[in-house]
């Protein structure tokens, strides 16, 4: 008899995997929730489990422990914030430097810096848990840096090289760029975002030696 994978097994009228990509995220955005309210160190498998109106059950076949569902939940937050900074470009198509910069820049502050939660999950509570999520954050950033080189090297060309090169350069610019983004998504009364754009596009200026702060 032929195996019925999640992906053709349905229940309730949808698909299996659908139901269990949904219950992760769930769980993703529980862990959200617990993770600021309590700390992660301070929180259990039960009180996610309880955010997410969810089984203990459950949550194991998604994730064999908290350090999973912190990983994942991370990953979550980067990949929303690349996806709104891809989504702006594509929508806005910016022709000059500085157009890039602000869309791009804007994208990312308003994904991660507008919910406080998410700027201190990715900048505070996810360092120096373990030794993997330490490897797996630093392997992020280096994401981070390839996508940082590419979208400056479509810009003004891919002969350019900053000073130092694309890993001082890039590593300069987000450790500003997230420095930045946590000081602001904390501040009880936040400054508008053209601020940071500014900001950030004065060092990007200084790191590719291109005026960016007019178009």
């Amino acid at each position: 008899m032929q195996e019925v994978s999640d992906e053709t097994r349905n229940y309730g009228g949808r698909p299996v995997s659908a139901r269990r990509a949904e219950r992760r995220l769930q769980f993703i955005w529980a862990a959200l929730e617990v993770f600021s309210d309590k700390g992660y160190a301070s929180s259990s498998v039960a009180d996610i489990c309880t955010a997410a109106s969810l089984a203990r059950r459950q949550f194991y076949d998604e994730f064999d422990s908290r350090e999973d569902l912190l990983i994942a939940l991370y990953d979550q937050i980067q990949s929303d914030a690349r996806d709104a900074m891809l989504t702006a470009i594509a929508d806005e198509k910016p022709d000059t430097l500085a157009d890039l910069a602000e869309t791009a820049m804007t994208a990312f502050v308003e994904s991660i810096g507008s919910d406080p939660r998410r700027a201190q999950i990715s900048y505070v509570d996810i360092v120096g848990v373990s030794l993997r999520v330490e490897a797996h954050r630093v392997e992020r950033r280096t994401e981070w840096a390839v996508f940082f080189k590419t979208t400056v090297q479509n810009a003004v060309g891919e002969d350019f090289v900053p000073p130092g090169g694309y890993e001082m350069a890039s590593t300069a610019f987000i450790g500003a760029l997230i420095a930045l983004v946590h000081q602001w998504s904390t501040t009880p009364t936040r400054p508008p975002v053209d601020g940071l754009v500014k900001v950030m596009s004065t060092i990007l200026s200084a790191l590719i030696g291109t005026d960016t702060s007019s178009s």
